[in-house]
């Protein structure tokens, strides 16, 4: 009987020690990629502020191979959407803002996860010619300790897959 009391004691303190560091922590995790595209900004804006071309160069557009996808009508621009519905999750991008000089910021709310605010913006570079891009994306991510823990590997799980999809916009918006 002592030895469960001492047990049952030693989980509650552990568990208060984790929740009060935890409250340490950020409450919000950030996840960003830049790099530079060697064509015009006008060329780069058409492919992210058209949701139907994401298919082509965002990593999470099909994250389910049998999911279904819908487009607002038009696919572009403040207030566009585009939800998907599959066997593994659900959910829905809406474009917020759509600026074709600075680029675009979206809400990306999937299905038990927290919702995402995440932007894509652009810059000419100094002999225009050039894009520089920066895409960001920001996770709200509460006061409960293991949603916290995530966010210190948010950068981990979020910036590979970022950077395949900069990539793929590069050799889309070049030509290559």
């Amino acid at each position: 009987m002592r030895l469960l009391k001492l047990l049952l004691i030693s989980v509650i303190i552990l568990g208060g020690l984790i929740f009060g560091l935890s409250l340490v922590f950020p409450s919000t995790a950030v996840v960003e990629r830049t790099g530079v595209i060697h064509a015009p900004i006008d060329t780069v804006y058409a492919h992210i502020s058209n949701l139907k071309a994401w298919e082509n160069w965002n990593p999470w557009t099909r994250p389910d191979t049998t999911a279904t996808l819908v487009y607002s009508d038009p696919p572009s621009g403040a207030n566009a959407w585009y939800s998907w519905d599959g066997k593994l999750n659900s959910g829905k991008v809406t474009v917020l803002d759509s600026d074709p000089a600075k680029g675009i910021h979206y809400l990306l709310d999937i299905k038990s996860v927290r919702p995402v605010n995440g932007g894509i913006e652009l810059k000419p570079t100094a002999d225009g010619k050039a894009t520089a891009i920066f895409w960001h994306m920001e996770i709200k991510l509460g006061m409960l300790p293991w949603w916290k823990l995530r966010g210190f590997v948010a950068d981990r799980i979020y910036g590979p897959a970022m950077d395949s999809g900069l990539t793929k916009l590069s050799r889309i918006c070049e030509g290559k």
